[in-house]
């Protein structure tokens, strides 16, 4: 799979609203055709996600649809089904850390034209933490899922920016999609994404894909926002 390497298709939105009028308030000011849209388990728990999917499709917008599948193999392929028959869906995922025959199960069953990713380490969890659920630090463990995703043929991964460069020094993983979010500004205030880096850090690191969400969506321009990091995109891509 070749990465996209226009600099509007790189960033991802995340569409963490509450409602879905909220939801497509706010698409209606990006203009859908420009981005994807990342809707995530916020709205597909509201029960949401069909009629988001629908609006944003019939605009001529692609999904990423955030699942984070973390399931039986059985249970992730009935799943990955479902999703296949969405419109406008571009990406799914599923947690690598739910092994590798549930990754299979995604792949086998997404659609035709769907990218099937796998779910790394979260960008909230610290070194720390990360050693105490998965036994060994952030890197070690992304690797080693990074290995799993492309034996059994997944499409690409969901990573935080700060283990890019490791995932570059083995060619093996360069045909994996980097999907990766964690992107906040150098000024940004902490909040729960531990693991980040700014836009063009991340591009140069080897991202293909930005997940953005609050530094877009919760701030009062997020038109200009947006622009900005499509500039800062494009000025190192």
């Amino acid at each position: 799979m070749t990465p996209r390497t226009d600099a509007r298709a790189q960033i991802i939105i995340a569409l963490d609203f509450p409602t879905l009028r909220k939801a497509k308030d706010f698409i209606r000011k990006m203009d859908a055709s420009r981005f994807l849209w990342k809707i995530g388990l916020e709205l597909i728990t509201a029960g949401k996600a069909w009629d988001l999917i629908h609006f944003i499709s019939d605009r001529s917008g692609q999904i990423f649809y955030d699942g984070k599948f973390a399931d039986i193999p059985n249970t992730v392929g009935a799943a990955s089904k479902v999703v296949a028959k969405m419109p406008g869906v571009k990406m799914l995922n599923v947690h690598a850390s739910a092994g590798k025959n549930s990754v299979i199960a995604a792949v086998q069953n997404k659609g035709s034209e769907q990218l099937a990713l796998g779910v790394t380490i979260l960008t909230s969890i610290e070194p720390g933490e990360c050693g105490s659920i998965f036994g060994d630090k952030p890197g070690v463990k992304v690797l080693q899922f990074a290995h799993m995703l492309s034996d059994v043929g997944a499409d690409g991964i969901v990573c935080s920016p700060k283990e890019l460069k490791l995932l570059k020094k083995h060619k093996g993983l360069d045909m994996l999609v980097k999907v990766i979010p964690g992107i906040r500004a150098k000024d940004a205030p902490p909040d729960d994404q531990s693991r980040t880096m700014t836009a063009e850090e991340a591009v140069i690191a080897g991202a293909d894909y930005l997940v953005i969400g609050r530094p877009i969506t919760q701030v009062k321009d997020p038109v200009l926002a947006a622009e900005l990091i499509m500039k800062q995109i494009a000025s190192v891509s």
